[in-house]
């Protein structure tokens, strides 16, 4: 979408935006702070691939990540803030597309994206949201999302400072999480175990991704 005209939409008017939402925030230090992001917009080019009615907008590149905020680098607008973004770009967009999902590649956006998409649902708006669900899958900067960024954006790992972080499932130390943030369950901003990381895997794990419908009520 960036790169085209006014002119161009109006004339061959997609029926269907997607619109990415990543973060800016810790990754460890094997993984850039865009990676979300990075993710985000490769899923949407995925999902959009051979469909001329999908457009994908721009990346947000900010969300709700206030749990990384003890990492260096980290910048979150807050759950509030994510909220009332969505909203009007949704509303905006609703004048030129009949449907609009939200894509996001950062699991801190979820509950805002859901709300979010309730509201606009209430409104009248068509609207869906998804976010990343890996069965077995690991939860930040871990073998999932190493092996992804090895497929898509390899260059952009530090593959000479990947080590493994806190190995306990999600499960058992979300409340913990939420509480301190991440640096009270991991000392190095990993959650799972990125060493056993491929990007043979990352590549299973997209082509996973773009069987997803953006036709359906999403994930929320």
């Amino acid at each position: 979408m960036a790169n085209k005209t006014t002119t161009e939409l109006a004339q061959h008017p997609p029926r269907v935006l997607l619109i990415p939402l990543g973060s800016t925030e810790q990754h460890g230090p094997h993984l850039p702070l865009q990676t979300d992001s990075i993710i985000a917009a490769a899923w949407c080019d995925r999902l959009a691939a051979s469909r001329p009615d999908v457009l994908v907008a721009p990346t947000l590149p900010y969300g709700s990540a206030g749990e990384h905020q003890d990492f260096a680098g980290t910048l979150s607008i807050g759950a509030e803030a994510l909220h009332q973004v969505l909203v009007q770009l949704a509303r905006s967009a609703a004048t030129d597309f009949k449907r609009v999902v939200f894509v996001s590649g950062h699991g801190g956006n979820a509950s805002v994206l859901c709300a979010v998409v309730s509201q606009l649902r209430d409104e009248g708006h068509d609207v869906a949201g998804l976010v990343p669900v890996f069965p077995g899958g690991d939860a930040h900067a871990g073998r999932s999302e190493t092996s992804i960024m090895l497929a898509i954006a390899p260059m952009s790992v530090r593959t000479d400072q990947v080590q493994p972080g806190d190995l306990r499932p999600l499960s058992e130390t979300i409340d913990q999480l939420r509480e301190g943030g991440m640096k009270m369950v991991t000392a190095n901003g990993v959650l799972g175990d990125p060493t056993k990381a491929s990007a043979s895997e990352g590549a299973s794990l997209m082509d996973f991704l773009a069987l997803v419908s953006i036709s359906d009520d999403g994930h929320c």
